[in-house]
Formats: C-alpha cells, structure tokens, sequence
C-alpha cells in the first residue's frame, strides 16, 4: 500500500522489538532479568534505546516480546513508558510467550516471535513492520530506512554496519551488488564478501530488518508449516527472501543521529562484560562516543523522583568527590574518591573507599576504605569495609567473583553473600 501524500512512513509502521533473549555472554547479570532490562548510562535500560528510537522517528505504535525472566523487563515498561495513550493511536504492547498457537510451544526462534502474534499484528492496520533487536546501543532513525525500503520496491530492508571485513566473521554479512541489492547472506562467514569498491570493508547486519507486513506475514505462515525451519530471521526468513525476493540494505551511517560531538557512527553489542563495562565507562570520558546529552534525540526511560546527588566530607583522604564520572540522583558521595566511573541511582560510598572505573548499578553500597578497581557491581551489591576488588585477578577468583577475559570483576548479591558467609 502506497502512503498518502504528506504521510509519514513511520505513521503506517510498527516496531517489533525482539527482547526475549537471556544474554548469557552477560554471565550472573542476565541471572535475574533478560538483556535488554539490563542497566545501561547511569539512568537507562538497554531497550530503552530500541524504543526510543522508533519513537523518536515517528513510531507511535510498538510491540515488545519478552520470554526469559521478564518481569523486569516487563515492570521496566510499563512504568517508563506508560505516558503512550492509545486515544492517541500509540501504545507499547507487551506480548510474553504465552502458548497462544500451542499449548506445549513457547517462543522457538525470533521470526516465530512475530508468527505467533500475527492476528495481534493484523488487527494493528499497518503495512510496514520494522523488527529491532531489544539488546543494542545506537541512535538511527528508522523514518530514513523506511523511505528507501518504499523508494526501492523492497520486500526487505537489513540494516547494515560497515565494519572492516575479517571483523565480519562475527557477523551475518551482506553480499550486495553496486546498488546495494543483497545477493547473498552469509552467517559468520570465514572469508566475509567486501563490498564493491571498498575492499576492506563488509557490510554486517545489525538485526534490523523493514518488511511490507503482507510479505512478511505470507512468508511467516509458509515458514510456521516447515519442519526443517528453525523459525528464525537470520537463519530461516531473510536468506530465503534474499534468494526469492527484493532485499536491499540499508547502511546505518545514512540514519545514524550524531549530535554533532560524536566523530563516527555509535553502534555497540553490550552483550560481554568487558563490552559492557567498557560502553559505560567510555561514557565517562571528556568527549565521549556517545551523546547522552542530546535533547533532540532523548532516550526516553522510567524517570524516578528522587533527591539530587550530595557529596560530603572535606579533610585530606576523606573527601566526598567524583572526576571524569557520571553520578546519578540519590547517590550519596561520603568522604570517597570516584574517578572515571559510572554510579547508577541510589548509589551510597562511604569514607576513606576510593572507586576507580567502576560501574555501579541501583541502590549499590560501598562500605568504608573499600578500594575497588575496574568492576562491575551488580543492583543492590553492598562491598564490605576494606575489601579490595580489581587489584588481584587471582584473589578476586578465590572471593568468589567472576573476572573476566578482560580483566573486569563482576559482583552480585549472591557473590557478596557467599563472601560473607566463608568470612
């Protein structure tokens, strides 16, 4: 269906936000809470930047699908982003697994997803269906990736990352011709397709994808009856539409939105702890890579009310500060030193503790003279006083924590108290 004149595309389109995966690579912080509720900026969970996105580009009608412990998740949308009113023709619709074709069958892949939620889906009236991976950090707008996908005729539009070509071997790569028609998609390949005139450099998929739903819907059902089919996007739906049909991609730097201050275009996986810890601390720094601070694009999120940060305590070694860090409300800084470290809210460090690189996520506890270096402390973790965290791989293993490829510590509750009961 053809948009009348002087509609947007975005008004006839749906968000599909893909968010019922664990995230293991996350190890004991995806225990409780799938990825995408996992903490991420000082005040933001990450599916806060799928949503916001979509919103942010017109996107006023949104479904998300939750599976793996998604009460968080769920609680998470609910309170941030209730401000939707479907009077308006907007709302957030939070669709869990719930056996709605098979008693026995859950979510068994991310097309079946969308697949078991079709007549939902139907009874939205769109003809455009945009399907987002809830586990990513990026800023795009999808009116842009909308445009060409109605410009080009395409039964499909993937969104696309230029990453140096052997970087690609992580990926699913795009195989495209001079006008960007994919020819070939390729899962994880050992020798990644360049793309033409650019030799080193391939075009990755970032789990983006635009369908004309009527396509997308008959493809679906005809995928539902295959028993050979793993009911997924990128293994099942999008090489066969790439063989059958029109796919096109779309390259994130043409919708990328940069506030002007970041030098290149930010998309990060967060899906490790090293990459984790490492997109939260970078935002510490003086021009940081990511432009949280741009108020024509705002992360929409739960907004809590609470008091503004304090710091206390002014003598030599006992002096409440924070340098090169970002440090949410709530917190309060008493008597310690923070450098380069992202403090969540409700964050409380006590006297004589010093924290160095530190993410710390809600309502954390560091208890006096503890030191801790280049970690990650999970919701509600109190440090005990004097320990040391960050400066002993081998110690922080026999306390208990994970340490990881990276040389990053991670510290839950569960960890503490084991720690504590062993003392």
């Amino acid at each position: 269906m053809k948009p009348t004149p002087n509609t947007r595309l975005s008004n006839r389109a749906l968000a599909f936000v893909l968010a019922g995966g664990r995230g293991s690579r996350l190890k004991e912080l995806t225990d409780n809470r799938a990825k995408p509720a996992v903490y991420f900026g000082g005040k933001t969970r990450i599916v806060d930047f799928a949503l916001s996105n979509a919103l942010n580009s017109g996107i006023r009608k949104m479904a998300i699908a939750t599976q793996y412990k998604a009460h968080s998740l769920i609680r998470h949308c609910q309170r941030g982003w209730g401000f939707l009113r479907a009077e308006r023709n907007e709302f957030l619709d939070i669709l869990p697994a719930s056996q709605r074709m098979d008693e026995t069958k859950w979510y068994v892949g991310t097309a079946d997803a969308v697949t078991q939620n079709i007549d939902i889906i139907d009874s939205y009236d769109i003809d455009y269906i945009v399907v987002l991976a809830g586990d990513h950090i990026y800023k795009m707008d999808y009116e842009v990736m909308l445009q060409q996908h109605v410009d080009t005729g395409a039964d499909v539009t993937i969104g696309c990352l230029t990453v140096p070509r052997m970087e690609a071997v992580a990926f699913g790569v795009m195989h495209v011709d001079g006008q960007n028609r994919i020819t070939d998609f390729l899962e994880k390949p050992k020798d990644p397709p360049s793309i033409p005139g650019d030799p080193d450099h391939a075009l990755a998929s970032m789990g983006i994808y635009i369908f004309d739903w009527k396509v997308l819907r008959a493809r679906l059902l005809d995928d539902l009856n295959d028993t050979n089919s793993s009911h997924d996007f990128g293994h099942d739906i999008i090489p066969y539409m790439v063989a059958n049909g029109k796919a096109m991609a779309h390259r994130f730097e043409d919708s990328c939105v940069t506030s002007g201050l970041e030098t290149e275009p930010y998309w990060r996986d967060v899906g490790t702890i090293d990459a984790f810890w490492q997109a939260n601390i970078d935002l510490t720094q003086f021009t940081p890579p990511l432009d949280l601070y741009d108020t024509s694009w705002p992360i929409w999120t739960y907004a809590e009310s609470v008091p503004p940060a304090k710091f206390i305590h002014n003598e030599d070694g006992r002096r409440g500060s924070a340098v090169s860090s970002m440090v949410s409300g709530n917190c309060i800084i008493s008597g310690s030193e923070i450098s380069e470290s992202l403090l969540f809210t409700g964050v409380r460090t006590h006297s004589y503790a010093a924290l160095h690189r530190v993410v710390a996520l809600p309502d954390v506890v560091v208890n006096r003279s503890a030191q801790l270096r280049n970690c990650v402390l999970d919701r509600g973790v109190e440090i005990p006083e004097g320990l040391s965290i960050g400066e002993d791989p081998d110690m922080d293993r026999a306390n208990g924590f994970r340490v990881s490829e990276g040389g990053v510590v991670l510290v839950t509750k569960a960890m503490i108290d084991a720690f504590n009961d062993r003392a």
